[in-house]
């Protein structure tokens, strides 16, 4: 392609390609795509997205091209390769000049050179490294960014690498840098600290970024880029520098608005020299021994001392506690039970957590995470009045709840009481003891802190065993507490019933459930109290017989009324718990959810993960319905119909239930029906897949063939024929015992039903399957069509004569030869015993081989 001529006519192909109009687009793309594999296509690219002046656009099109062909013919071995020449071109000119003016079009050629970089540098590419050391110490604020920006990815692609040369490599290459990577960062973060008080929001916001690329680019040079970072002095003392720079930085958040894109930048900056120290926890944990006492003093001091107070935010406050968790639960910092089996290493780590933590260190660390992290906020408090659905389904696990504060606390609790049970049960039992009795419902701070307490009682649920006698406690303080029908005692009392959800499964009298019953049951007339604690539920119900019309008709009128989708699988969860649990008692109640799910089915058309609980429920329903499921068949044969076909986008979701529900259809069917034999047809597809679910697929396939069902055979012997070919030794065995289990059910048409398959299985024998489970399953196969229909081995034997060219004496002589030599094959008393009898009939022969 000739880059003169070629220029114009890719420009305005391009231009096309970016148009809104798909009669001008569809044939532009095709163009571009036969362009991909012309020789100087990517030259052309280049001078166009490095073109400042044409349509950014346009621009922009032309650096996605070039990125994707760097990964589809980069490679000397790929289809269609770059040449070498060209590749040294277009080297060059992607660093020749870092002054990309948009910010997103020079982030994707940064991406783009890393690409390049991950399969050149340094071999074909020596100079990369070199140019980009000397293009970030100019002073041109433009090209310095744009250059170390393409450092930043560059480092981060290389230090991605994971074959033992590409290591020693990138060890290498942060030797080489790593003290220059220092300089750099160390200069524009003093740049910053100098500028952050001039009040320029604009000079202030460049000098910011520079330091976060700095930073990224040594964060991945240290914890990726030696291999006993400990030894380097460079290394440790840029570690050890964190905590002042962290200091420095956080200081600079009472200057900075908390409503700029400034503050932004510098929470993320503050939010990467933690992960800075997270990383490094994670892949040098022995690495990281000589800075266990100052993360966690820094940590602790922030997060429960009120050296924090007016400068942390909650992202850093859950990165503190994360690095403290980590310190906590580290294995590499736990000796063995016998002192003397363990690492120098790990002692000496073990020993420094010991001496932080303190008797005084864990009381304050335990009272603050209850009475301050704990607490209920006021935002939330408003959430639950005001929606009760939503607040529930943010404390479960919503979008942001990994993330958030809340669960962070509650995680560090739970792992440092384990960690400290002896030293923090006394205490956690003292806070109990001070909450003993009725509190003010004028009280809301006496509430909140109750409510804390509660929590941590029931997170420590496995701690407290034999500390906390939880019968007398649910008697005389739980109990009367959920009978408090005071508005303000509505979020405790949503925290009681959860913490006898924690405890129920520890340590909980039968004799008490009749009372927690009860009281379950005048909770659930309470909407908006009930969907907060519908995820305890599930622990509590047992045996609910006495309860159950009265549970099972709120629990249903709650599925009608909520709303959202998360609410109702929850409500779907707990009514398929107690339908599980009593079985054939639920049938006089479910009359009213057999006619409404139908509906709830069809307005969750766009939610599967609603129509997957729907499905469990199902599932639930027909075993506990029994022969009396078939009057579903008119709602429950096309849901299954859909679930299951594989041609239907959905199936993605819903083909895992699906087929569990149509295995539990067919056992409770009293017969089958041309419906449910309809359905069939979508089992050749899901063979095709050979996917996990294979086993359900033949129980399924078993329970057609109980019903002498032959109809269906017709498609699923070729299915099974394909399958027989690729699929692995425990695959064909599930496959032959749905052909064994044929004969057996039915002697006569059973070898008709599986007739094109029965040939492999003589071919099977005859030469002898090596692997000695699928070999004896075929002599099971084999000796049912003997034993049990004669006239059809007879038929058989002829055609398989004819199949290897021998007589037919020469050939049965040598499958019996066979089938003695591999009897010891055969573990199964049933199928050993089959075999003998199998063989002895051909005794009465008038076959000369027996003469």
């Amino acid at each position: 392609m000739d880059l003169n001529s070629a220029s114009t006519v890719v420009l305005q192909v391009l231009t096309q390609a970016t148009s809104q109009d798909t009669a001008v687009l569809k044939p532009a793309e095709e163009q571009l795509k036969q362009w991909e594999t012309q020789p100087g296509f990517y030259s052309v690219l280049l001078n166009i997205f490095t073109n400042h002046t044409l349509d950014i656009n346009v621009r922009w099109l032309a650096v996605l091209y070039f990125k994707h062909g760097i990964d589809r013919y980069w490679r000397r071995v790929a289809p269609h390769a770059l040449s070498e020449e060209e590749k040294t071109t277009l080297r060059a000119g992607l660093i020749t000049n870092f002054n990309e003016p948009i910010n997103q079009i020079a982030t994707q050629i940064a991406v783009l050179i890393a690409k390049v970089a991950r399969l050149d540098c340094p071999r074909q590419w020596p100079e990369l490294i070199p140019t980009l050391i000397e293009s970030v110490k100019v002073q041109d604020d433009l090209r310095q960014h744009r250059a170390l920006l393409t450092f930043y990815h560059v480092t981060k692609t290389l230090a991605s690498k994971r074959l033992a040369a590409d290591r020693k490599l990138f060890y290498d290459l942060a030797s080489g840098i790593y003290n220059f990577a220092c300089s750099l960062w160390n200069h524009h973060t003093d740049t910053f600290l100098q500028q952050v008080s001039s009040g320029n929001e604009a000079v202030i916001l460049s000098s910011l970024e520079r330091t976060l690329l700095s930073l990224k680019v040594l964060r991945k040079l240290t914890v990726n880029g030696f291999v006993e970072p400990h030894k380097n002095m460079e290394v440790m003392g840029f570690l050890h520098g964190i905590f002042e720079r962290l200091k420095q930085f956080l200081e600079c958040s009472r200057s900075i608005g908390t409503d700029n894109v400034c503050r932004d930048r510098l929470e993320k900056t503050i939010i990467l020299f933690t992960k800075v120290l997270l990383d490094f926890l994670d892949q040098h944990p022995f690495s990281f021994t000589p800075l266990i006492q100052r993360s966690l003093e820094f940590s602790v001091s922030y997060v429960f001392t009120e050296v924090g107070e007016g400068v942390t935010f909650e992202r850093f406050i859950v990165q503190c506690m994360n690095l403290i968790k980590m310190i906590v639960k580290n294995y590499a910092y736990k000796p063995s039970k016998n002192f003397e089996d363990s690492s120098p290493e790990t002692l000496e780590a073990h020993k420094i957590k010991m001496a932080f933590f303190t008797y005084p260190t864990l009381t304050e660390i335990c009272r603050r995470l209850v009475s301050h992290y704990f607490l209920l906020t006021e935002e939330e408090l408003t959430m639950w009045e005001e929606d009760p659905e939503g607040f529930t389904v943010e404390e479960t696990g919503g979008d942001s709840w990994k993330y958030s504060l809340r669960p962070c606390t509650e995680v560090l609790f739970i792992d440092i009481f384990h960690e400290y049970n002896q030293t923090l049960t006394p205490v956690l039992l003292e806070m109990m003891q001070t909450l003993q009795g009725p509190t003010n419902v004028e009280d809301m701070n006496a509430l909140l802190i109750k409510d804390a307490v509660y929590n941590a009682v029931g997170l420590a649920a496995y701690e407290l065993f034999d500390s906390v006698d939880f019968d007398q406690w649910f008697k005389n303080q739980l109990l009367p507490e959920l009978q408090v029908i005071h508005n303000r005692y509505k979020p405790l009392r949503r925290r009681v019933i959860w913490l006898i959800g924690q405890w129920i499964s520890v340590k909980f009298k039968s004799d008490l459930r009749p009372m927690l019953y009860e009281a379950i049951c005048n909770l659930l007339q309470d909407q908006d109290l009930v969907v907060c604690f519908l995820s305890a539920l599930k622990e509590l119900v047992f045996k609910v017989s006495p309860y159950l019309e009265t549970m099972f008709t709120l629990l249903f009128q709650l599925l009608q009324q909520v709303t959202e989708c998360d609410t109702k699988m929850h409500v779907l969860h707990v009514l398929s718990c107690v339908i599980e649990r009593v079985n054939m008692q639920i049938r006089p109640y479910v009359g009213c959810l057999v006619q409404y799910l139908p509906l709830l089915w069809k307005q969750s058309e766009e939610h599967n993960m609603l129509r997957c609980a729907i499905l469990t429920t199902l599932i639930h329903l027909v075993q506990g319905l029994g022969a009396d499921s078939k009057n579903l068949y008119p709602f429950l044969l096309p849901v299954i119909q859909l679930s299951t076909d594989v041609s239907q986008p959905p199936h993605v979701y819903l083909l895992e239930d699906g087929l569990e529900l149509w295995l539990v259809t067919l056992e409770n069917s009293p017969c089958i029906t041309p419906e449910l034999l309809r359905i069939f047809q979508n089992m050749s597809p899901l063979l095709e897949l050979s996917s996990e679910n294979l086993r359900t697929c033949f129980k399924i396939i078993n329970g057609y063939i109980f019903y002498h069902q032959r109809n269906f055979t017709v498609g699923l012997c070729q299915s099974f024929c394909e399958l027989l070919k690729e699929i692995t030794t425990e695959g064909q065995v599930q496959v032959l015992k749905v052909v064994e289990n044929a004969l057996k059910v039915n002697p006569i048409l059973g070898p008709q039903m599986f007739q094109p398959i029965l040939p492999y299985v003589f071919k099977g024998i005859i030469e002898g399957e090596r692997y000695p489970v699928v070999m004896s399953t075929y002599l099971g196969v084999m000796g049912r069509v003997l034993l049990q229909n004669t006239s059809f081995f007879s038929s058989l034997l002829n055609e398989m004569a004819h199949k290897f060219n021998q007589e037919m004496d020469q050939l049965l002589g040598n499958m019996i030869e066979m089938w003695v030599d591999r009897m010891d094959n055969i573990t199964q008393p049933e199928r050993r015993k089959l075999s003998a009898l199998a063989l002895l009939s051909l005794l009465p022969s008038d076959n000369s081989q027996f003469d």
